[in-house]
């Protein structure tokens, strides 16, 4: 099935940032708003607890079984937010460099954010996402 989203670009932007600048689906696509995907086991324990990496590669685990729940994967994702409870630059980039490589050449826009708190205990990393599908 051919994908719904449009990935959009401008030589007039930065080439610094890695991921398309905006995205769009057509008038007849179904889009599924994904909850914050989080690195919880499916017991409710915290995975990865002190690792941003971690906890990033078990929110990508998380969000692709809901997506396929939803009748989508990722490269009918349409735009991701990653949010990072930490001040620290590296940190946020550690979380990023695990998302940005399980989209591959899908490089969906994006938003990453540092965040003083999650909802979770030891929670780091939380992953929002919308997605677009032809049914």
């Amino acid at each position: 099935m051919p994908s719904a989203v449009t990935l959009i670009r401008s030589q007039q932007l930065s080439n610094v940032a890695q991921y398309a600048y905006a995205s769009t689906a057509p008038a007849n696509a179904r889009l599924i708003f994904l909850a914050g995907s989080c690195p919880l086991n499916q017991d409710g324990s915290t995975a990865g607890i002190g690792d941003y990496a971690a906890q990033a590669a078990k929110c990508i685990e998380n969000l692709k079984i809901a997506l396929e729940a939803a009748g989508a994967g990722l490269p009918d994702v349409i735009s991701t937010r990653v949010l990072v409870a930490s001040s620290t630059q590296k940190d946020l980039v550690a979380a990023w460099e695990v998302v940005r490589a399980a989209f591959g050449n899908h490089d969906v826009p994006s938003t990453l954010m540092g965040t003083t708190v999650l909802g979770y205990d030891h929670q780091l990393v939380e992953i929002e996402a919308v997605a677009a599908v032809l049914d």
